[in-house]
């Protein structure tokens, strides 16, 4: 795990060593100070040469000012080294979850993955900054003050050193039981995240149940959740901050005492015993600074493996190497054999096999669960087949590149996904290169025109967040113009207008049937009579397909289609 953690400085290692050096030239100039103070007031100041002190005290002020410059390098260019490699790791999540297939999403919560983009990596930049520059610098200046109180006095020294195994072990105990404590308090983080943005995604179905107090008592839930597990992670932090306190503060009292000792039985003089009070500071520094390093690094370590465990979730579905890229399709395609289950032991589809021709109209048909949608989720390679093949022009789809597969598929769903932007901005998600003129035609081909103009800023009228200003048509018509700027060869209309009034539906199908003129194109209807026009109708039920045939061939055989047209004709 630490070698793929400081796999991420390495675009990084310039900036790295530059504040590694200031850090130690820092160090350094610290330890510096003690020794002057003692030969000013050993040496200097009986001889009573005023313009000598004065002399190294300047030069003691330049040093100091060179010590500032270090620690401003150390402050602002390592929080930047720690900054870069916290957003590259937000980068690779972010990229990693654009990577993911659709199954991982089926399994976890959007709260969830968000909280490991954020909060999760909150202390990495600390961690990366003050991880190994303050440990290195720490270890050195105790080695440092140490060396130089042995000069001073090296009983003294021994007598101060006794206390640090205490103060380690001390850090190191509650550090282990930090670990635990923010491992929990991420996940409490997560569920606390899933829980609001569940919350604030579904407020309207809240508030058409009357549900807010229901809802306001599973907040406090997690709320009251994340409060005791944030407490108990400061209790053991408040335990390890007042032991560390009192350990060194009686290490501050015995040099007092013990130096005053050494002083009066002419064993230290004035200067050393000053110098070694001020050495002895500088030696408690580094335990604050491990301390500090203790306290954050099981939080910045909980996150980063919750960070690794997303990294190394498999992806499932990618490339072959030999997986080529498809610019243009025909549209001619085949399911061979295909058997496809969403958990291992219980298959959905099996050996399901049909031919579509180029520009051929399916609609699939039957009951819930059947596989309808499977079959059609199985083509752009949102899940990949458990046996069996599905082609494209007579090429495999699992030997094209992901990208240019779906590149020739458009999608449009009964639950329409609009970003939060302007009108523009979501029609032209189908082609980010797109011409004004461009996103205008898809706009007029899919009767958006009169509606745009109907905006007081037009195509840059905001739609919030999923399209809520739109109605459910003007949605779906949008969508439709996504779909007309793509222009994709082969087309999937999965329950495109089921729910919508009966004259919005009307003109919706109308731009349906325009676009998908020349397409290969897969229909998902449950309204049978939007489907009478299709060139084939598959029925599809738990057994696999029953039936296939025109509208009219499926009503003479009297079979499952039939039934399904009477019921819902009756109706």
């Amino acid at each position: 795990m630490l070698n793929r953690f400081f796999a991420f400085y390495k675009p990084y290692k310039w900036l790295f060593i530059a504040d590694f050096t200031c850090a130690i030239l820092a160090a350094l100039v610290e330890l510096a100070f003690p020794l002057a103070v003692n030969r000013v007031i050993d040496d200097y100041l009986p001889a009573g040469n005023w313009s000598t002190i004065l002399s190294a005290c300047l030069v003691l002020m330049g040093i100091f000012l060179l010590s500032a410059f270090f620690h401003y390098i150390v402050t602002y260019w390592g929080h930047k080294l720690g900054i870069n490699i916290e957003s590259d790791m937000r980068k690779q999540a972010f990229n990693k979850v654009q990577k993911l297939p659709n199954r991982f999403f089926d399994n976890n919560k959007t709260g969830h993955l968000v909280s490991r983009m954020t909060n999760d990596l909150m202390d990495i930049g600390e961690i990366a900054h003050h991880g190994p520059e303050d440990l290195f610098i720490a270890f050195m200046t105790l080695i440092g003050a140490f060396s130089l109180m042995m000069m001073i006095n090296p009983q003294l020294a021994i007598l101060t050193f006794i206390v640090i195994p205490f103060l380690l072990i001390l850090s190191i105990y509650f550090s282990k039981k930090m670990a635990k404590t923010f491992d929990r308090f991420f996940r409490d983080i997560a569920d606390f995240n899933a829980r609001v943005e569940n919350n604030v995604s579904g407020i309207r179905v809240v508030k058409a149940f009357a549900n807010e107090d229901h809802e306001i008592a599973q907040f406090a839930v997690n709320n009251e959740r994340f409060r005791t597990t944030k407490l108990i992670a400061y209790k053991v932090m408040a335990w390890n901050a007042s032991i560390s306190h009192f350990l060194i503060k009686g290490v501050s009292i015995f040099v007092l005492a013990c130096g005053t000792w050494f002083v009066i039985n002419n064993k230290m003089t004035f200067g050393e015993f000053m110098a070694f009070i001020l050495l002895s500071n500088i030696f408690i520094g580094p335990i604050n600074q491990i301390n500090s390093v203790i306290e954050t690094y099981p939080k910045g370590i909980a996150g980063f493996k919750r960070f690794m465990e997303l990294l190394d979730t498999p992806e499932e579905i990618e490339d072959t190497k030999d997986a080529v890229t498809i610019d243009k399709v025909e549209g001619e395609i085949a399911y061979n054999n295909v058997s496809f289950g969403y958990t291992e032991d219980k298959l959905i589809l099996n050996q399901v096999n049909f031919n579509v021709r180029k520009g051929e109209s399916v609609a699939f048909v039957g009951p819930s669960g059947g596989g309808k949608t499977t079959i059609c989720s199985l083509l752009p390679r949102f899940y990949d087949v458990t046996g069996g093949s599905i082609t494209i022009d007579g090429i495999d789809i699992r030997q094209m590149t992901q990208e240019s597969l779906r590149n020739q598929i458009g999608i449009v769903q009964q639950d329409v996904f609009l970003f939060d932007g302007t009108i523009r901005d979501n029609i032209a998600y189908g082609k980010l290169d797109a011409t004004d003129e461009e996103i205008w035609e898809a706009a007029r081909q899919a009767q958006l025109e009169e509606l745009i103009h109907a905006q007081p800023e037009g195509m840059q009228t905001m739609i919030g967040e999923r399209g809520v200003k739109l109605s459910g048509g003007q949605k779906q018509r949008l969508s439709i113009a996504r779909m007309f700027l793509k222009n994709p060869p082969i087309l999937i209309l999965d329950e495109a207008t089921s729910a919508l009034d009966t004259e919005t539906e009307a003109a919706i199908q109308l731009a349906l049937s325009k676009l998908s003129q020349g397409r290969t194109t897969f229909v998902i209807a449950h309204r049978l009579a939007t489907i009478r026009d299709v060139d084939r109708i598959i029925v599809v039920t738990k057994d696999g397909i029953e039936e296939q045939g025109t509208h009219e061939e499926l009503l003479q055989a009297g079979g499952n289609y039939s039934r399904l047209y009477e019921a819902q004709f009756q109706l």
